[in-house]
């Protein structure tokens, strides 16, 4: 299964984008301030306020202790640990995770626990007909 995450909107302290499952629309993504942080190019991370570089990642889905609960994790993101998928509504609720919903309103993704809920069953299921999951972040 395939996820594409194409950011939309690059903001001061946010950013939206649109989350494709095997290229067909999904929902939308909030993410922090995207900085360009990518190899060899000038920029610098600022921890919990950066979104993560573009690129392709494995996803899976494991028990995250911080949110009590099973949730997609993105491996081998660069300089970045833990990317995660997960509810949230503003750019404060994300320390360079993917929060998935629906821009309502701006700066925001709203219906968040519903969308992680139908992203996990999306990806449960590609897991169980054998596919590997990736996302391309761009």
């Amino acid at each position: 299964m395939e996820l594409t995450l194409t950011r939309t909107a690059k903001r001061k302290t946010y950013t939206i984008g649109r989350l494709a499952v095997d290229g067909e629309p999904f929902c939308d993504t909030l993410e922090p301030t995207w900085r360009d942080i990518g190899y060899g190019r000038p920029g610098r991370k600022i921890p919990g306020r950066t979104a993560i570089p573009a690129g392709r990642y494995p996803v899976v889905i494991t028990y995250s202790p911080k949110f009590d609960k099973w949730l997609p994790l993105l491996l081998h993101v660069p300089m970045f640990e833990g990317v995660r998928i997960h509810a949230g509504n503003t750019a404060e609720d994300t320390a360079g995770c993917i929060l998935v919903g629906e821009n309502l309103k701006p700066g925001m993704v709203l219906n968040s626990n519903i969308w992680v809920h139908r992203l996990k069953q999306k990806i449960v299921e590609a897991k169980a007909r054998g596919e590997g999951v990736w996302i391309t972040v761009k």
